[in-house]
C-alpha cells in the first residue's frame, strides 16, 4: 500500500475534519407545536433531525423559517400552541434530535444535555466542545438565543418588522431544558400567533462556521394579557463599544452571514479581543429575559 506524503496527510486530516464538521449535529428548540416536529415527513418521526440542520449563506427566500429543506411547510397539529404565559415563563427542550428530548420515546432517552448524555465537566478545560455541536468553549461563552412573535396567523404574512423578539435567554444554547420567561404581550389573534426562535453561533474559531438557526412555530398568548400593542421592530446593531447605540425598544431577530436579507453586518474584534459576532446579549442591545 502506497504511503501519503507529510503534505498529502495533513490535506487528508484536513478534508475528515471538516466532514465531520458538516455531519455533526445541531441544536433545535423542541416543542410539540414547533413546524418541522416530524421533520420533513407526514408521519409521527421519533428520530428526526430535519429541524436542527444550520442556515448559512443562503438566499432569504430558503433560510426563512428554515425553507431549505422545507420545514415552514410541515406545521404542527391543529390546536397545538406554544403557550405564552403573560408575566410567567415556557419551557423547551434544546436537542441535537427529537429522539433526545420527552417528546420522543417516553423520554427514556433523554439527559442533561441534548444529545442525550450528562457530560460531566463539560466545559471546564476552555476548550470547543465537540462532544455536543454547541458552538462554544462553555456555558459563559454560549451566545444566546431568542424567541420572537408575530401577530400574524399564517406565516406568509410574516415579516422582519412584525417578528419581534420578546425573550432572550443568555448563555444558552447549553442544557436541554431551556426555560424563557414572558412580558405582558397582548392577545394573539383567535387562530394564534407565529412564533420563531432562534440561535446566532458565537464565531469563535475554531468552534464552527458561524451559522445560525430560524424556526417556526404556532404560538399563543395566555393569561390575563396586556392591551399596547407590539411595536415593528427595528433592526439591531452592534453596540458592545457604545451602549447608546443600542436600539432601544422593539428589535427584529437577527439574520447574519447570508446570501441576502442579513439586517446586521460587524467587522474587526469584539472588546475581549475576538472576532465580532452578532448574538442575542448584550453585545446588540438584547437585555437577559423579556
Amino acid at each position: 500500500m502506497a504511503r501519503l506524503s507529510p503534505f498529502a496527510s495533513l490535506l487528508l486530516l484536513a478534508w475528515l475534519t471538516t466532514t465531520i464538521e458538516v455531519v455533526q449535529a445541531h441544536v433545535a428548540a423542541w416543542h410539540y407545536a414547533m413546524y418541522c416536529l416530524n421533520g420533513t415527513s407526514r408521519y409521527d418521526n421519533p428520530n428526526t433531525n430535519d429541524a436542527i440542520q444550520p442556515l448559512y449563506q443562503m438566499t432569504k427566500d430558503d433560510w426563512w423559517f428554515h425553507h431549505n429543506n422545507k420545514c415552514d411547510q410541515f406545521p404542527p397539529e391543529e390546536g397545538d400552541f406554544l403557550d405564552l404565559p403573560v408575566n410567567g415563563s415556557f419551557t423547551v427542550e434544546l436537542a441535537l434530535n427529537r429522539a433526545f428530548t420527552t417528546l420522543s420515546y417516553n423520554g427514556e432517552d433523554i439527559g442533561e444535555f441534548g444529545d442525550g448524555e450528562d457530560h460531566p465537566g463539560m466545559g471546564e478545560d476552555g476548550d470547543c466542545i465537540t462532544a455536543i455541536n454547541i458552538h462554544t468553549q462553555n456555558e459563559s461563552m454560549a451566545a444566546g438565543t431568542a424567541f420572537a412573535i408575530s401577530y400574524q396567523s399564517n406565516m406568509s404574512l410574516v415579516t422582519f418588522e412584525n417578528l419581534v423578539v420578546f425573550t432572550t435567554l443568555y448563555h444558552t444554547p447549553w442544557k436541554r431544558i431551556a426555560t424563557y420567561s414572558v412580558p405582558n404581550l397582548p392577545a394573539c389573534p383567535p387562530e394564534g400567533c407565529i412564533c420563531a426562535w432562534g440561535w446566532v453561533r458565537n464565531s469563535l474559531w475554531p468552534c464552527g462556521t458561524a451559522n445560525m438557526y430560524h424556526l417556526g412555530y404556532r404560538c399563543k398568548v395566555v393569561g390575563q394579557t396586556g392591551d399596547a400593542a407590539v411595536a415593528p421592530g427595528q433592526a439591531p446593531v452592534w453596540c458592545e463599544d457604545d451602549p447608546d447605540r443600542c436600539v432601544k425598544g422593539a428589535k427584529q431577530m437577527l439574520y447574519w452571514h447570508q446570501q441576502d436579507g442579513n439586517n446586521i453586518e460587524v467587522e474587526g474584534l469584539d472588546l475581549a479581543g475576538d472576532h465580532k459576532s452578532p448574538a442575542y446579549n448584550s453585545k446588540c442591545g438584547f437585555k437577559n429575559g423579556p
